[in-house]
C-alpha cells in the first residue's frame, strides 16, 4: 500500500540514514585501522573476530532482557536514547585508543550499542505506521539507509584516502572519519525522537525482574507454539543466514579470484545505489502480490546469485553482475523479513520478540560462514564452498512455502 509518507514514517525511516553509516565504516574501514594498530606478528582476523564474538555474545544476553523492559510505557524511548548515545561517544572516541586491546573494547562497546539500538528502532515501527504500511515503509527505511550511508561513507574516504596529499595523516584521517560518523548517526536520531512515540505497552509490574524472566520464557513458548511464528522464525534463520554470508564472503571470494581490491570497493558502493530504488519497489510490489511471495521471489533470487556465483563468476565483470544482482534483492528481503514479523507479534511486545529476531538475524550468519570454509578446505574450490550456500536458500524456501497464510 504505497502513499504519501507521514512525518512519524518519515522520522523512523530517517534513522536507517544515521546508523548504516556506522556500518559501512566497520565494513570497509575499521578492519584496516585496526590493522595498523595491532602489534606487528599478531593476527589481525582472530583478534578481530574474537571481538566480533563478544559482541554478539553481549548482545544475545541483553537484548530480549533489555527489550522486555524496554515493553513498559515510557521505557521504548530511553532505551533507544541510551544506545544512540554511548554508542556515538564511543564510536568518537575510537580515534583515541593507541594500544589494540583498548581500541578493541571501545570498538565492541560501540558495536553492541549500534545492534541494541536497532532491536529497539525495529520495534518502533508497530509505533510510527499501521500494519497495512509495515512493508511500505520498512523498504523505505532500508532504502534510504543504504543511499544515505554512502555520504558519511564517501567524506570519510576522502579524508582517509586524500588526507595525505594536503597534509592530514591517515591516523589523523581516520580519527576524522570516527567523529563524522558519530555526529551523522546522532543527527538522524533526533526526528525519531522527537517525533515518534511509544503507543504500544505493557503497563508497569510491582514485580519487575520476576515479571520480566517469565514473561520471556512465555515468549519462547508462544514463538514455539505459533505454527506461523514459528515457521517463520525457522526460515528466516536459513535464508538470512545465506544472504549475510554472501554479504560478508563476497569479498574475499573476489580476491581469491584475483579481482583488484579497487574492484571490490566499488562494486560495494555500486551495490548499494541498486539497492537504493530496488528496496522501495520491492515494498510496493509486497502491498500488490502479498510479502510472504516477494520473499518468496528474493529467496529464488538469492539462489539464482548462489549459483551464478558458484558456476560463472571468474572476472571482474562478472563480480560487478553480482554486486547489481544482490543490490536488486538484498534491501528487499531485509525490509519485508522485518516488516512481516511485525504483523505476527503482539504490538505490546514487540521489543521483547524483536530482540529475539535481531538475535536470529546476527546469528545466523555462522552457519552459512562455517559451510563455506568447511567445504572449501574439504575440496580446495571457494567455488564449491560458495555452492554451499545453496543449501540455506532451499530451505528457507521450503519452509517459507509450509507457513500457513494469515487466517480472515
Amino acid at each position: 500500500m504505497a502513499g504519501k509518507l507521514t512525518k512519524q514514517e518519515k522520522s523512523w525511516i530517517l534513522y536507517d540514514v544515521g546508523n548504516s553509516a556506522f556500518m559501512m565504516l566497520a565494513t570497509a574501514l575499521i578492519p584496516v585501522y585496526f590493522a595498523s594498530i595491532a602489534e606487528p606478528g599478531s593476527s589481525v582476523v582472530v583478534a578481530w573476530g574474537y571481538a566480533e564474538t563478544v559482541a554478539s555474545l553481549v548482545l544475545a544476553l541483553l537484548m530480549p532482557i533489555l527489550g522486555s523492559l524496554a515493553d513498559l510505557e515510557g521505557n521504548k524511548k530511553k532505551f533507544f536514547v541510551g544506545t544512540v548515545g554511548t554508542g556515538a561517544v564511543a564510536l568518537a572516541a575510537l580515534g583515541i585508543p593507541s594500544t589494540a586491546i583498548a581500541f578493541l573494547i571501545v570498538y565492541v562497546i560501540a558495536s553492541v550499542m549500534l545492534n541494541g539500538s536497532m532491536v529497539f528502532y525495529d520495534a518502533f515501527l508497530v509505533d510510527a505506521t499501521d500494519e497495512d504500511r509495515y512493508d511500505e515503509v520498512s523498504s523505505q527505511g532500508y532504502a534510504w539507509g543504504y543511499i544515505g550511508s554512502c555520504v558519511p561513507f564517501v567524506a570519510c574516504l576522502a579524508v582517509v584516502l586524500g588526507g595525505p596529499s594536503v597534509g592530514i595523516p591517515m591516523d589523523a584521517g581516520m580519527k576524522i572519519a570516527f567523529l563524522i560518523t558519530a555526529a551523522w548517526w546522532v543527527a538522524f536520531s533526533i526526528p525519531l525522537l522527537r517525533n515518534v512515540r511509544q503507543t504500544h505497552y505493557r503497563q508497569h509490574s510491582a514485580h519487575l525482574v520476576r515479571d520480566t524472566f517469565s514473561g520471556l520464557a512465555r515468549t519462547l513458548g508462544r514463538i514455539w507454539r505459533d505454527r506461523r511464528l514459528r515457521l517463520f522464525m525457522l526460515a528466516f534463520f536459513c535464508y538470512i543466514d545465506g544472504v549475510h554470508t554472501i554479504i560478508k564472503m563476497s569479498t574475499s571470494y573476489g580476491t581469491d579470484l584475483g579481482i583488484d581490491s579497487t574492484q571490490l570497493v566499488l562494486a560495494l558502493l555500486v551495490t548499494q545505489f541498486v539497492a537504493f530504488p530496488s528496496a522501495i519497489a520491492y515494498g510496493r510490489l509486497a502491498g500488490r502480490f502479498g510479502t510472504k511471495r516477494m520473499l518468496l521471489v528474493a529467496i529464488g533470487a538469492y539462489l539464482c546469485i548462489t549459483l551464478f556465483a558458484a558456476f560463472f563468476l571468474r572476472s571482474a565483470v562478472e563480480f560487478w553482475v553480482l554486486a547489481v544482482c544482490v543490490g536488486l534483492f538484498q534491501g528487499g528481503i531485509q525490509a519485508l523479513s522485518r516488516s512481516e514479523f511485525g504483523k505476527l507479534i503482539p504490538k505490546d511486545r514487540a521489543n521483547e520478540y524483536y530482540g529475539f529476531f535481531d538475535i536470529f538475524g546476527k546469528y545466523a550468519a555462522v552457519m552459512g560462514t562455517l559451510l563455506v570454509s568447511v567445504f572449501t578446505q574439504m575440496t580446495g574450490s571457494s567455488s564449491v564452498g560458495v555452492l554451499s550456500v545453496a543449501a540455506l536458500f532451499v530451505l528457507g524456501f521450503i519452509l517459507l512455502v509450509k507457513m500457513p497464510e494469515a487466517e480472515g
